[in-house]
């Protein structure tokens, strides 16, 4: 049977969480957000000129709007994180980039399109990309002595996810991210995609299947205060549902910020009811494709000046503690809650 937007996957998953937080009202006490952008300023294939162009534009809007934008409760300026696709490297596009990440109000991690994909081409391709970005550019960051990065699969085809295998072709891709030095995927939602998992609204822990079969992200182990590390790969999920009211039919919400689907104050209030949770910190994920050039006038004209405005007045609204997080700052905050503590321990 044909489900339409896949609901064959998600829907059953996504009415269970609506009836466990019913049954289990937790009020937040912080929310952290993150403007994660599959950023593509050589997709569709425009000249470099052009791509140029698309990021001094960023350059001269972002960090104005971030600038102007309600500071959170700790004095920090709204964040954009750029994930920046491998594949289209190129040295003038990321110092550009590097320069906007150097004003303290955006960071960049690791994107990455491919296809019929090989153990070892993908581990020269993603190692040789960090360490660019690291050594050539001063970006990403080191833990242990080695480079680590957020993570945002190109095509949403995380793990081998479509049913026609295009656009990965990598079984066990999970364990190979952990491996090369992730520190947690960005890629969920990934609707209206069949690459959409059966886990929606949680911070989780997935671990590659041991058949070797794709999907790994399909399962998993929620992130819980003081549960420590419970699998191969962090899985960040952003907001996934239902929304009303502007259309006969429900439409689908995935926190996309899309020249065709920009903020207003019902979406906002929406993504704090379905952003994943642990304990009482809510962890708002959303997303864009901001170098498309249908997005970028909408989105730094207006769109994420409003977002920003109304986050911080819904945080407000609900008396929650506001915080403006890139993509590895969101994730320290989850390691911090889930760090497990010395009675957990038996130390």
């Amino acid at each position: 049977m044909h489900f339409p937007r896949h609901a064959d996957i998600w829907l059953a998953p996504y009415l269970k969480d609506r009836i466990r937080r019913s049954l289990h009202r937790v009020a937040p006490r912080r929310v952290w957000v993150t403007l994660a952008d599959h950023y593509e300023p050589l997709g569709r294939s425009p000249s470099l000129d052009r791509a140029l162009d698309k990021v001094a534009q960023w350059r001269d809007k972002w960090p104005r709007i971030a600038e102007s934008s309600p500071r959170d409760s700790a004095g920090q300026s709204p964040q954009y994180t750029f994930f920046y696709p491998q594949e289209e490297y190129r040295g003038e596009l990321l110092e550009a980039i590097a320069a906007i990440a150097r004003l303290g109000v955006a960071d960049v991690e690791v994107h990455l399109h491919h296809e019929s994909e090989k153990r070892g081409t993908f581990i020269e391709k993603v190692t040789e990309f960090c360490r660019r970005l690291s050594g050539d550019h001063g970006l990403l960051r080191q833990r242990d002595g080695r480079i680590v990065f957020g993570f945002i699969h190109g095509n949403w085809a995380l793990d081998n996810s479509r049913p026609d295998g295009r656009h990965c072709g990598l079984n066990g891709e999970i364990a190979l991210l952990r491996d090369l030095g992730c520190y947690a995927d960005f890629t969920m939602p990934s609707l209206p995609s069949p690459t959409q998992g059966r886990v929606v609204n949680q911070v989780y822990w997935c671990t590659s299947n041991s058949d070797g079969s794709p999907r790994s992200f399909d399962r998993g182990i929620e992130a819980t205060v003081g549960g420590g590390r419970r699998g191969d790969l962090l899985m960040i999920t952003g907001p996934l549902g239902v929304r009303f009211g502007e259309r006969p039919l429900p439409r689908l919400e995935t926190g996309e910020i899309a020249a065709y689907d920009l903020p207003t104050p019902a979406r906002v209030h929406r993504w704090f009811d379905l952003a994943p949770m642990i304990g009482s910190d809510l962890f708002l994920k959303l997303y864009a494709h901001g170098a498309d050039d249908r997005n970028i006038d909408p989105l730094l004209n207006h769109g994420l000046a409003d977002l920003c405005r109304l986050v911080a007045e819904e945080a407000r609204r609900r008396s929650i503690e506001l915080h403006w997080a890139t993509a590895w700052q969101m994730y320290q905050a989850v390691e911090t809650l889930i760090q497990p503590t010395a009675q957990d321990t038996g130390k």
